[in-house]
């Protein structure tokens, strides 16, 4: 898979810099998530800083067009992201949320 970035805008007040990319894949269209390792690695970033929020294939073309939010620190994206978005991207959303989701996993536990 090849990512090329067709544009980048900053936005300073965010905190993040807004890319438009293409991808050019062999297979199927992939992942979100094989996506964002993609390109956050290509952009020299941490997984947890690159949100992914579009990705467009036309039918039976081996490109996708996307569009992706990279954060300067994975805790400006937690702030400045939907939950929905977050969840998507699977970037734990805060400390709180993933202290819940360990105490819902010890009482399941426990139940069973």
């Amino acid at each position: 898979m090849d990512v090329d970035i067709i544009s980048e805008s900053e936005n300073p007040m965010l905190h993040r810099t807004d890319v438009t990319f293409e991808l050019t894949h062999d297979e199927a269209t992939p992942s979100r998530l094989q996506v964002r390792d993609s390109l956050a690695a290509k952009l020299n970033k941490e997984a947890g800083e690159v949100v992914i929020r579009k990705l467009d294939t036309k039918f039976g073309m081996r490109k996708t067009v996307g569009q992706a939010k990279v954060y300067e620190t994975a805790d400006f994206a937690r702030d400045v992201e939907q939950d929905h978005m977050l969840e998507r991207n699977k970037i734990v959303a805060d400390a709180d949320s993933e202290a819940d989701a360990e105490t819902e996993e010890a009482a399941e536990a426990e139940e069973a």
